[in-house]
């Protein structure tokens, strides 16, 4: 029995961040952005974090788990870091996931005088490490980015004081675990620990009883909870239709985001429907991060629609009303389908989550969803079925081709990011920088193409290589027709 399982659910309503033991400063600057009442997730697990505790903390998805251990890290009191010294450790599985922490902490560490940045990878090795040189209080990393950086010695974690870990889960799920270990020993230990994941299971439960101290449990809610304010439906469409349906969801109004088993999937995907009219946009590992990051602003901003992601995007990413999510496969593993469909009915709102199933996917799906804890209502839907409409608000697509933006502008015309494929090309869902000097920030396991498609696996994550690759250096952003860079030394309240 794990020990969110002997803890049980915890219960704690909201409550005022001033009421926290929270320094006077950042409750002002809380204030000052509109956030006054703690989620109960923030309310459970801060003051257990400000005085001294380990925390091992579970809450659904968009239960606002960021500033859970956000807030206690930048509540630390002294002089500022050193170079190459950061004082707090934000450990994350994907490039997204660390920039969206980065953004939502930022505002308030500035108010402090603090300087919180990222390391991930598929960025500039060596402006990272001249960040890391000027001095930074809350480093926010990828294990395998932060591995490169400690290795060339242009990070040194000798006088981390707190060290968070945000969706630990996946970074098993991941196997990224080894290099979480390796970090972890070079960390102070008698320094504090902040733990938080889905679930416990074999390697996190492994890693909590090596590196925490008798850790006060918080579980406010099991893994299932987080489709309670959700409606799933499975569609029944034939394989035939299946196009023309996408096409029509993808025609609603309102964001949506669709989910598909391989990066090559999501291009083709998002060309069928950019073709019909829908205003779409791929999002998967083999795009460069800045590519990643113009396509996410894109969505946010409304300049594109529906967002057709792997599992990059399943956890982490943080979308305003987002209000229909599409599996457009089943997913084979429950805990997949969970964290897909909670990029709905985030912080307190609700949403829907549909998955097209044809005839010989039934029963897969249905023992799926019992092991989800998810009760999907069935329902036979054709292109132009106004039940179809009802569940999903699909309407008929203009018909008009979406074209790509002009180079340099931006999908409504003005000057903005440079469109297209990531210079260099995409290597596979592997993505990110192909050489940075350490094992890579994908190990094992990766959304694999189904049989019958050939060449290399599609995986979801990062990918940064391993050893020094005999002088290629690092990569900015894919294969070698990437820009290459040389290694140092060698030739609102976001509800997350």
């Amino acid at each position: 029995m794990s020990l969110f399982d002997q803890v049980g659910v915890t219960a704690v309503d909201p409550a005022p961040f001033d009421s926290l033991g929270l320094p006077e400063r950042l409750v002002r600057a809380l204030g000052d952005l509109g956030m006054t009442e703690a989620f109960p997730i923030q309310a459970a697990t801060i003051p257990d974090a400000l005085g001294g505790r380990d925390v091992l903390g579970r809450g659904q998805t968009g239960s606002g788990k960021t500033l859970a251990f956000g807030l206690p890290l930048l509540a630390m009191q002294g002089s500022s870091a050193r170079p190459l010294h950061p004082r707090g450790l934000v450990l994350v599985p994907t490039r997204e996931l660390a920039t969206q922490v980065t953004d939502s902490l930022k505002p308030l560490a500035k108010a402090l005088g603090l300087y919180v940045r990222e390391v991930v990878g598929g960025m500039s090795f060596s402006r990272q490490a001249d960040t890391l040189r000027r001095g930074v209080d809350v480093l926010v990393a990828t294990p395998g980015r932060l591995s490169d950086h400690v290795r060339q010695g242009t990070c040194v974690l000798s006088e981390v004081e707190r060290t968070a870990l945000d969706e630990a889960d996946q970074m098993a799920d991941m196997g990224f675990l080894p290099q979480v270990r390796e970090l972890l020993d070079l960390v102070p230990a008698d320094g504090q620990r902040l733990l938080f994941s889905a679930t416990l299971d074999g390697d996190v439960d492994k890693l909590v009883h090596e590196y925490m101290t008798d850790p006060v449990v918080h579980s406010l809610a099991p893994p299932a909870a987080s489709v309670d304010s959700m409606d799933h439906h499975q569609l029944l469409v034939t394989a035939e239709q299946k196009q023309d349906v996408l096409a029509r969801i993808g025609a609603r109004e309102g964001r949506t985001i669709m989910f598909v088993r391989t990066k090559h999937h999501a291009d083709r995907l998002t060309r069928k429907l950019r073709a019909a009219g829908v205003r779409a946009g791929a999002l998967h590992g083999g795009k460069a991060q800045n590519a990643r990051s113009r396509i996410l602003e894109e969505f946010r901003q409304g300049g594109t629609t529906t967002l057709v992601a792997t599992n990059v995007a399943a956890r982490g990413i943080h979308v305003d009303d987002v209000s229909l999510v599409v599996h457009v496969e089943p997913p084979a593993d429950p805990k997949d389908y969970l964290h897909r469909a909670g990029r709905t009915a985030r912080a307190g709102a609700t949403g829907t989550v549909v998955t097209l199933v044809t005839d010989d996917q039934k029963r897969a799906f249905r023992a799926m969803t019992a092991k989800a804890g998810v009760e999907a209502t069935a329902t036979k839907v054709a292109p132009a079925d106004e039940e179809l409409a009802r569940l999903t608000g699909a309407r008929e697509p203009s018909g008009i081709a979406v074209t790509e933006p002009k180079r340099g502008e931006s999908p409504r015309g003005g000057r903005g990011s440079r469109s297209g494929a990531p210079r260099g090309g995409e290597r596979g869902e592997r993505g990110g920088a192909r050489n940075s000097g350490g094992r890579g920030e994908q190990r094992g396991r990766g959304e694999r193409r189904p049989q019958g498609e050939r060449g290399r696996g599609d995986w979801s994550g990062e990918r940064t290589g391993r050893g020094d690759q005999r002088g290629r250096g690092d990569w900015g952003g894919g294969r070698r027709g990437g820009s290459r860079q040389q290694r140092p030394g060698r030739s609102r309240q976001s509800a997350s």
